[in-house]
Formats: structure tokens, sequence, C-alpha cells
């Protein structure tokens, strides 16, 4: 199973189109947002025949974000815990570094999915793989749009620079 991971996309359409079109191209199963969606509008390129899971990012304040979302996927709120392929996957924004250490550390999950510091990385600790895709880019950060492929088969973590 291959399973696509995206974080803060915050409105920028073309950003979220070319992610679209990196999962569409890869053949994944599943899409995972991390969160700072922002819009009701910038979610619905998503909905793209991929089973799709989002959780809330500290930017995802519109009320009709989760509505959309959930017209052709799921909205977790602001923590998910997901089962696909057999493995255990959480996912949460990030916003408390802390808590995100503690998911890792917990050796409950095999994998954990954040975002919000805008900065590709993958880390394996304690049995955990924790994989954030990245983000738009900002000072201090990576200097493009990147979005990960897992594939839940061999435990292969992919980047790929989308913009």
């Amino acid at each position: 199973m291959k399973l696509g991971v995206v974080s803060d996309t915050h409105d920028n359409l073309d950003s979220v189109e070319a992610a679209v079109s990196h999962f569409e191209t890869e053949g994944v199963d599943a899409v995972v947002h991390c969160g700072d969606i922002v819009a009701p509008f910038s979610a619905t390129p998503f909905d793209a025949g991929f089973d799709f899971h989002a959780v809330r990012g500290n930017n995802d304040g519109e009320w009709k974000l989760r509505e959309v979302v959930e017209s052709f996927g799921t909205y977790h709120d602001e923590f998910a815990h997901l089962t696909l392929g057999g493995d255990d996957i959480a996912v949460y924004h990030g916003t408390e570094s802390g808590l995100v250490d503690a998911l890792i550390d917990a050796g409950t999950y095999d994998y954990v999915l954040r975002g919000h510091t805008h900065e590709k990385t993958v880390e394996h600790r304690n049995g955990t793989t924790h994989v954030n895709p990245g983000g738009l880019p900002i000072p201090g950060a990576d200097d493009a749009f990147y979005v990960a492929v897992i594939d839940l088969g061999t435990g292969t973590v992919a980047f790929e620079r989308v913009k």
C-alpha cells in the first residue's frame, strides 16, 4: 500500500494541484494531510479517487473546512490514529514538539506523521518512523514544496519536490 503525505499547503492551489498530480502518478491508495489546509476551496482537489484523511492545523479555522473534507474524505480534528496496510499511524499537525516526541517514543505507532515546521524530515526512532513532508517554503525552512510517499509494504519513504 502506498500512502501520500502532505502538509501546510496554506491555500496555495497550485501546490495542492501539484501534490495531487504527483500522488495520482505514484498510484497512492490514500493521502494524509497533516494540517494547515486553511480554506475549504483548497481541500477540494484532494477529491481525486484515493482515500483522504486530514487533521486540523493551527491555521485551519474556517468552519466549512470539515464539511468540505467530509464530502469525500475524513476530517479527524487535531489527531488521528489510522490503521493502514496493517500499520498503526499517528497523525498530528505538530504544533507542540513535546507531544510529537511523546508519540514517537511511546512505541505504539509504526509511523508518526506531522507538519507545522515546513521542513521535510524522516527519522527512525524506537521502532517508529517519524515523517514530516515539509510545506510551503518559509524563511528558515525548505526552499521548495515537497510531499512524501510511503510504501507501507517496504517502509520506504520518498520525498518529491513538486513545486
